[in-house]
């Protein structure tokens, strides 16, 4: 078992389990770990920090591999009854009808019926259907681009 818990953020230099490292005190750069604080210097520019400073940290004693491995949750499905109530869910159009006009008749120099748009938001909610589907099975509340499946 190695006793590496990550690489620098710049230089790939190993930081070993219980050594000191850098980080950055800024919230959106606190994932990256730097093992000096030259290392730690030579990301502001890159990242345009307004007021940053380093913050040494000790890097914990077990690996990160095993911190960050991937957990699998069962969520249990919910019954049909949502089904039901996704009825009374509003069937609004859900595409810029002007834009897809727009589209169709820059690709083909063809015109648009008014029902394409509702045919249209009907295969956009089922794909979404879909997503969310995929989302709820990994456990998650956020649907990602990931949950949705190629159309073709």
């Amino acid at each position: 078992m190695s006793d590496v818990w990550r690489n620098c953020s710049v230089c790939k230099k190993p930081i070993k389990q219980g050594s000191t490292y850098q980080k950055c005190s800024v919230s959106s750069c606190r994932k990256s770990a730097y093992c000096s604080v030259d290392c730690w210097d030579s990301h502001l520019p890159i990242m345009n920090h307004k007021s940053a400073w380093a913050e040494e940290e000790k890097a914990p004693y077990e690996s990160y591999s095993d911190e960050r491995s991937p957990r699998r949750r069962i969520v249990a499905s919910k019954p049909s009854v949502e089904k039901k109530v996704s009825s009374n869910l509003p069937q609004d159009i859900l595409i810029v009808v002007s834009k897809m006009k727009n589209y169709i008749k820059a690709k083909s120099d063809m015109n648009t019926s008014a029902d394409v748009a509702d045919k249209l938001s009907d295969v956009v909610r089922a794909f979404c259907d879909e997503a969310i589907e995929e989302a709820q099975k990994e456990g998650r509340k956020t649907v990602m681009g990931r949950d949705f499946k190629k159309p073709y």
